[in-house]
């Protein structure tokens, strides 16, 4: 199953040290909601027991970022709450990051696949 997200998730480094709760929230929302939205009617019978979920994250441009930064815990939360996996804990998911670029259609894929 892919799901692809028309944005990109604010990276981790801007909520650093969660100074601003209530952007971190208004953010975290923002996303389980578009994730619900965008599973719907997507999600199996039942969740997946195990998961290989990756995530690329297509920028518009081509500058530097670590992967680490931008960690897809509310992607993640959002597959839960979709009905899509059981747990997003590593022993469940087989997460998988990756980065490109795309000037013309910066966005999120997200691919998940019963392990």
């Amino acid at each position: 199953m892919v799901i692809i997200v028309n944005q990109i998730p604010p990276s981790d480094n801007q909520f650093k040290g969660r100074r601003n709760v209530w952007e971190y929230r208004t953010a975290k929302k923002e996303w389980l909601d578009m994730l619900l939205w965008l599973c719907k009617g997507k999600a199996p019978e039942k969740p997946f027991e195990r998961a290989v979920v990756t995530i690329t994250y297509f920028f518009p441009t081509r500058g530097r970022r670590d992967p680490d930064n931008y960690s897809g815990k509310f992607i993640l939360d959002g597959l839960v709450q979709a009905g899509i996996l059981r747990d997003d804990s590593f022993s469940c998911i087989d997460l998988r990051l990756r980065g490109d670029w795309d000037k013309r259609n910066p966005r999120t894929e997200i691919e998940v696949s019963e392990q």
